[in-house]
């Protein structure tokens, strides 16, 4: 069953955001655009990559009202340590969430039982708690902030325009389409 458009499951876990260890929970996803980014493990080789895009571009996330929760199998004690000894880590200003029992890798249907970890799973979620954008990767596949980025946008947009859709390449002020019976088969 797909989770696109389906609220978010209850949860709580152990964090660590700005040098603190802080608590998360479905709540903090709510009423406020939010990505949830799922890797495998803390110091390992495409993960610190990723992380390091999206701290990279986290100003752009904010500006367009996202959170960003990155998250791992990994403890809240594991990403203190790896945010203070490798320089792509350290410059993480967004949460990074500890999911030692897998709880929120299942709820998000990304763990991998066999070995622990979660797929490199990518969930936007909108100000009601539900899924609009959902992207899963194999391990070896490396994820991009500025389309993930155009992503949001798009699905931002739709959000504030019912009634109409983004095309595929679609850019921020761009043409969008009013789907209706005179555009079927004049695409």
């Amino acid at each position: 069953m797909s989770l696109i458009n389906t609220v978010i499951k209850p949860f709580k876990a152990q964090a660590f955001k700005a040098g603190k260890f802080v608590e998360v929970s479905d709540s903090n996803l709510k009423g406020g655009w939010s990505v949830v980014f799922f890797y495998p493990a803390d110091f390992t080789f495409v993960c610190p990559t990723e992380l390091e895009d999206l701290a990279d571009n986290y100003a752009e996330f904010q500006k367009l009202g996202v959170e960003i929760y990155s998250v791992s199998t990994d403890t809240h004690f594991a990403h203190k340590a790896w945010h203070d000894s490798s320089p792509a880590i350290k410059k993480i200003g967004y949460t990074m969430v500890g999911d030692p029992a897998g709880v929120l890798s299942r709820n998000f249907d990304v763990l991998i039982e066999a070995d622990g970890v979660a797929d490199r799973g990518t969930f936007v979620i909108d100000p009601e708690g539900k899924v609009q954008v959902l992207e899963i990767t194999a391990g070896g596949i490396g994820r991009d902030a500025k389309e993930l980025l155009r992503k949001i946008k798009a699905a931002q947009y739709v959000a504030a325009h019912p009634g109409e859709v983004c095309p595929a390449k679609w850019q921020e002020g761009e043409k969008t389409l009013a789907p209706s019976l005179d555009l079927v088969g004049k695409i």
